[in-house]
C-alpha cells in the first residue's frame, strides 16, 4: 500500500463517491488507489472544472466534494473556484500535489509555496510531511470542512508521500548517484537521501483509519426561537427569506419544506433554496421582493445576508422587527443588526420555530393575497415582453418561456451568466429542491460545466440544462469533451446575443463606449458536435420548441447536446447592474 492507496482509503470511508481530477505524475498514485476502491475517478479539461465539480457534489449530497490536482500551476488554476467555494459555504476537500519533501526551495519542477496562496481562501491549509500522517490529515480536512460553517480546505500532498518505497528510493537514488564511480561527497548524499526516505516511510504500515465523521450542526438558542415565535404571533406582515446556507443538510429538506408550510409566512427563495417549495407553490413569491421588504412588519432572514443583494439590508424597513438564523456570527450582524440574532443552523431555526407557532393563516391571507396579485401582474407583464419582436435574433424572454414550458418535473437547473441567465431566472422555476445550482455571492462565471457535471453524476436520472450566457459558456465549453467521454448527457442551452450584455447595457449609456463587451455569434453548437456531443440552433421564434424538444430527445440517448440559441437585445433588465 502507497500513500496514494492510504488517501484513496479515507476517500472511501467517507462516502466519497466521485472524485475529479486533470491528470498529472504528483497524483497519479491517488487516482489509481481510487479506481481500485471502486470511487469514480472523473478527469475534466481545466482544474477548475474540477472543482466547480466538487462543490455541485458538496451542495448536493451534504458529503465534502474532492478533486485532486497536481502541483504548480495545477494548483493555481483551481484558485478561482476554491474562493467561489468558500463564500458559497461549500465543503470541499482539494487534494493539490506538491514536489518532492527534499526538493523543496530548490528549483524543481513546479515547486511554489501553496500553502501560503491558498491560505486566505480556505478554512484549513496544510501540507502532510511522512506518509504515515496521511490519513490523519486527510480524515481531519473532512471534518474542517463540514464543522461550523462548511467551507473548503486544501491538503498539499508532497509527491515523494503518495508513491511506494521503493520507486522512492530509485527516485532518491539516481538524484544522488551522479555517474557510475560516485565520490566521497556522492555517497554522503545518498546515505543523506536514504535516510530521508527511511525517515517518510517510518510506521507507515501501522497506521489506522477512522470511520465516516459526522460533524456537529450549530444548534439555534431555544430562547432565541421562543422569542422569535412571540414576534411572529404577533406579526401583520410577515416575510421569510431562505437562502443556500438553510441547505447545509440535504437530507433534511424534507422537513424544512413541512416547517415553511407549518409557518405560512409570505416567502422568497434565493441561492440554493429556488425550488425548495418547488412550482406555482402558494406561499413562494417570486417578483416585486423590494416592496415587499419595505412594506413588511416582520422579516425573517433564514441563512440570507445583508450584502450587495439586499442593497446592504437597506431593502428591509427601518420599522421592521428583522430576525436572522445564520452560522457565521459576521454574516449575521453583516450591514444591518436584527433585533432577534440567532447563531446557528437556518435549517433547524425554521424548524424549532414551526414547531412553536403552527403560523396564522387566516390573519396573513389578505398579506398573501396582496404579494401573490403582484406575482400575477408581474407575470403577465413578464408574458407580454416575451411575445415582443426584437431585432437580430428571436426574445430571449420567449425562449426562457419556451424553456419553462418544457422542463420535467425531475430536472435540474445550473445558471452560468449575465444578462440571459438573470432574465431566466424570473421565467423558469426549478421543479424540486436542491434543483438549482448558481455561484452564490462571489458571482463566479464558469461554473456551468463543473456544476452540471457534478450534478449529474449525483442524480443521473435527472435532465440537467446548463442555461449560459455567451459570454460565460466561453469559460468551460471544452468539457463537452468531458461530458462525452465519461457518457454525461447534459444539455446546454446558450443564449448568444454577440455580448457581454448586463455590462454593455449600462457601459453605454454612461460612458458611451461598447470597448470590451462585444462578441461574435460564434457557432457553439458547432464546437460542441466538434467535441462530440450534438449541436442545434435556433434562429428564428418557430424553432424555439422544436429544438429544445430535440434537444431533450437526444439526452435521453445519451449524448450531450448544445442549443445556441441566437437571441435579440432587450431592455428587460435595464440598469440592473449589481456591485
Amino acid at each position: 500500500m502507497n500513500g496514494g492507496d492510504l488517501v484513496a482509503e479515507v476517500l472511501q470511508r467517507q462516502g466519497v463517491r466521485f472524485l475529479f481530477t486533470l491528470c498529472g505524475g504528483h497524483i497519479s498514485p491517488i487516482l489509481v488507489g481510487a479506481k481500485q476502491r471502486g470511487i469514480r475517478v472523473v478527469d475534466t479539461r481545466h482544474e477548475v472544472n474540477a472543482v466547480f465539480a466538487a462543490d455541485a457534489v458538496a451542495r448536493l449530497t451534504g458529503v465534502p466534494g474532492v478533486a485532486a490536482v497536481t502541483a504548480g500551476p495545477g494548483v493555481t488554476n483551481t484558485i478561482t473556484a476554491i474562493k467561489n467555494a468558500q463564500l458559497a459555504q461549500s465543503p470541499v476537500v482539494l487534494l493539490g500535489g506538491a514536489t518532492a519533501t527534499i526538493l523543496r526551495g530548490r528549483g524543481a519542477l513546479q515547486d511554489i509555496d501553496q500553502i501560503s496562496l491558498f491560505a486566505p481562501h480556505v478554512k484549513w491549509a496544510t501540507t502532510v510531511a511522512r506518509v504515515r500522517d496521511l490519513p490523519a490529515v486527510v480524515e481531519e480536512a473532512f471534518v474542517v470542512a463540514q464543522q461550523g460553517i462548511p467551507g473548503p480546505v486544501f491538503v498539499e500532498c508532497p509527491v515523494d508521500l503518495l508513491y511506494d518505497r521503493d520507486t522512492v528510493r530509485e527516485m532518491y537514488g539516481a538524484k544522488g548517484s551522479g555517474g557510475k564511480r560516485p565520490t566521497l561527497s556522492q555517497r554522503a548524499l545518498s546515505a543523506y537521501l536514504n535516510h530521508h526516505a527511511r525517515s517518510l516511510f517510518r510506521g507507515a504500515e501501522g497506521v489506522r483509519f477512522a470511520e465516516r465523521l459526522a460533524p456537529a450542526v450549530p444548534e439555534p438558542s431555544a430562547r432565541l426561537v421562543r422569542r422569535a415565535a412571540r414576534r411572529l404571533q404577533r406579526a401583520e406582515r410577515p416575510l421569510l427569506l431562505i437562502g443556500s446556507q438553510a441547505l447545509l443538510e440535504p437530507a433534511s429538506v424534507d422537513r424544512l419544506v413541512e416547517a415553511v408550510e407549518t409557518l405560512q409566512i409570505p416567502t422568497y427563495l434565493t441561492g440554493m433554496a429556488r425550488g425548495l417549495l418547488g412550482a406555482d407553490h402558494p406561499l413562494q413569491m417570486r417578483h416585486r421582493r423590494r416592496h415587499a421588504l419595505r412594506e413588511a412588519d416582520v422579516v425573517v432572514l433564514a441563512g440570507v445576508v445583508a450584502d450587495f443583494r439586499l442593497e446592504y439590508g437597506l431593502q428591509i424597513s427601518r420599522r421592521a422587527t428583522l430576525i436572522s438564523a445564520n452560522r457565521s456570527v459576521e454574516d449575521l450582524y453583516k450591514n444591518r443588526r436584527p433585533q432577534i440574532a440567532v447563531a446557528g443552523d437556518p435549517g433547524r431555526f425554521l424548524q424549532a420555530l414551526a414547531a412553536r407557532t403552527g403560523g396564522r393563516t387566516e390573519a396573513w391571507s389578505e398579506w398573501r393575497g396582496r404579494l401573490r396579485q403582484r406575482d400575477v401582474e408581474r407575470n403577465e407583464d413578464i408574458h407580454a415582453q416575451a411575445a415582443a419582436t426584437t431585432e437580430e435574433g428571436v426574445n430571449p424572454l420567449a425562449v426562457c418561456e419556451a424553456l419553462e414550458a418544457r422542463l420535467p418535473g425531475d430536472s435540474m437547473l445550473v445558471v452560468d451568466g449575465g444578462d440571459f441567465v438573470a432574465s431566466a431566472s424570473y421565467v423558469v422555476q426549478p421543479r424540486r429542491p436542491l434543483s438549482w445550482l448558481d455561484p452564490g455571492a462571489f458571482g463566479t462565471l464558469g461554473v456551468g460545466a463543473g456544476f452540471a457535471l457534478g450534478a449529474k453524476l449525483c442524480r443521473p436520472e435527472a435532465e440537467v440544462w446548463i442555461v449560459y450566457g455567451d459570454g460565460s459558456v466561453g469559460y468551460s465549453l471544452p468539457e463537452f469533451d468531458t461530458f462525452v467521454r465519461h457518457e454525461i448527457p447534459v444539455i446546454a442551452l446558450v443564449g448568444n446575443d454577440a455580448s457581454w450584455q448586463q455590462i454593455a447595457r449600462d457601459q453605454i449609456v454612461i460612458l458611451g463606449d461598447a470597448v470590451g463587451t462585444e462578441l461574435r455569434r460564434t457557432a457553439y453548437h458547432a464546437a460542441a458536435v466538434g467535441f462530440g456531443g450534438a449541436g442545434l440552433e435556433i434562429t428564428s421564434t418557430d424553432q424555439i420548441g422544436t429544438r429544445l424538444e430535440e434537444a431533450q430527445r437526444l439526452a435521453r440517448q445519451g449524448l450531450p447536446v448544445l442549443v445556441n440559441a441566437q437571441i435579440g437585445a432587450t431592455d428587460f433588465r435595464k440598469g440592473s447592474i449589481s456591485i
